[in-house]
């Protein structure tokens, strides 16, 4: 997932910064929006969840779609200065403005700060969420589909890209650079989303899940690669080729390097937790670790969430594995459903609204990115091969969701003035329709394929008799 640390370090910064300007004075009232958002962020991911569980969904669509209410599309509760909204559209902000009486320019920094306190939160939250997928994964298992998972992330980059470049300049007429952009939009993968619903379908471990999992850490890396050429090029016509060999080799070094140094690293930490008597002599220093390789990851321009994956990795294979596994998900379930409410919150679904003449072009040149983008990537999954019995579909299906990934390439171009209306709505549109669409195919195709399988004794005890 690309986080707003990447996008600064790629081009101009697209949002305001935690507001300078906030005096001392509006601290407790920018406590007091955080507060109250992080109120309508719970109750709105636990009537979600709990909906989409009656419904037999992962709950994890309802906590993004309880976002989409609570948020841009919808109530304006919870609406961000990214996604183009303005302080007067929070109703939040309406509240802490009655509640105190603000001036206009204390309302706009309080919006800001508050804003991007949530951000930071949401941002946390995933980070959390990476660190516990790594816990619940093996590096033994990882390594087994290794190869299998890269070739599935390079042709799930691959495909999309060239298919969507190409679609657009030929079938309509879009320049170069923003057909380019909007290709790149494409070859994005939510891992944060994929992971977190495969762990609730309990096929984290299988191994389609497995190779999903592994691809989309991979495609991850290749997304940031693929955004700070396409970055590059909007801005200078040229591709940094330095800055792209750079990235290339600290994300090799940083992931091969963290893994193989887990190795001496486990028995310390077992040591160094056996010798902590007080409350937290496990959980702690095994945050302290996942956040500073967040930090290292963060540092040198990755990714956050990578560096917290790998620690979790690393942690996987010591002795305390379980009882640690136990222990992260009270604190996963506190920051986590802020990431996914905050990704629902900041989809706008005013752009499917056809009566805007601009959007009716973007639903037209939609209808074909959506296509792209899940043909692009469902044929990933028969991009595997040696692996007799494997689920294709849901291997394919599992590497669709764009989520907040899409929006970040879409804001960027926005801001870049490389995309124009028509074909910035068009790829929120497929942004939206893909991150959806997913978690339900993937519970359906998983589904089957466990049917599938008990069916097979069955028919031969059958058989047999």
């Amino acid at each position: 997932m690309l986080t707003i640390d990447t996008i600064h370090s790629i081009s101009p910064p697209i949002i305001p910064l935690l507001a300078t300007a906030t005096e001392s004075e509006y601290a407790p009232i920018v406590l007091t929006g955080v507060l109250l958002t992080l109120v309508v962020i719970y109750i709105a991911s636990k009537l979600g969840g709990e909906l989409s569980q009656i419904m037999n969904f992962p709950p994890v669509l309802g906590e993004l779609i309880a976002g989409v209410v609570i948020g841009a599309s919808a109530l304006h509760l919870v609406v961000f200065p990214d996604s183009g909204a303005t302080a007067s559209d929070s109703v939040i902000v309406g509240i802490l403005k009655f509640i105190d009486n603000l001036s206009p320019d204390a309302i706009i920094s309080i919006f800001q700060s508050q804003s991007e306190v949530i951000s930071v939160l949401a941002e946390l939250g995933v980070i959390i969420l990476l660190f516990e997928i790594g816990l619940e994964s093996e590096i033994r298992e990882l390594q087994k589909v290794g190869y299998q998972a890269t070739i599935v992330a390079c042709v799930g980059v691959a495909v999309p890209f060239g298919a969507g470049t190409v679609g657009l300049m030929l079938l309509f007429h879009v320049a170069a650079i923003p057909a380019i952009f909007a290709g790149a939009a494409l070859t994005a993968t939510s891992i944060g989303i994929t992971s977190k619903v495969l762990s609730e379908l309990g096929q984290l471990k299988s191994k389609e899940g497995q190779i999903i999992v592994g691809a989309a850490v991979i495609d991850d890396i290749l997304g940031i690669i693929v955004l700070a050429v396409v970055a590059s090029l909007a801005k200078t016509g040229e591709v940094d080729v330095l800055n792209v060999i750079y990235l290339i080799l600290s994300a090799t070094v940083f992931l091969v390097g963290a893994i193989l140094l887990g190795k001496f690293f486990n028995q310390s930490f077992v040591a160094i937790a056996n010798l902590l008597q007080t409350r937290g002599n496990l959980i702690v220093p095994a945050f302290i670790f996942a956040f500073f390789m967040a930090f290292i990851g963060n540092a040198i321009h990755l990714e956050a969430i990578l560096g917290a994956f790998a620690a979790g990795l690393v942690l996987d294979e010591t002795d305390k594995r379980k009882e640690l596994d136990e222990q992260v998900k009270p604190i996963a379930d506190i920051f986590v459903p802020i990431f996914f409410v905050t990704v629902g919150a900041r989809v706008d679904l005013g752009v499917l609204n056809p009566v805007v003449p601009e959007n009716r072009e973007g639903l037209i040149i939609a209808s074909f990115l959506i296509v792209v983008a899940i043909v692009g990537k469902i044929v990933t999954g028969w991009a595997v091969f040696g692996q007799p019995g494997i689920n294709r579909l849901a291997i394919g299906i599992g590497m669709i969701p764009r989520g907040e990934v899409g929006l970040v390439f879409a804001a960027i171009g926005t801001a870049s003035g490389v995309l124009d209306k028509p074909l910035q709505a068009a790829i929120i549109i497929m942004v939206i329709l893909t991150t959806f669409l997913a978690p339900p195919f993937l519970r359906l195709v998983f589904g089957s394929s466990n049917l599938e399988k008990s069916a097979e004794p069955v028919e031969q005890a059958d058989l047999a008799k």
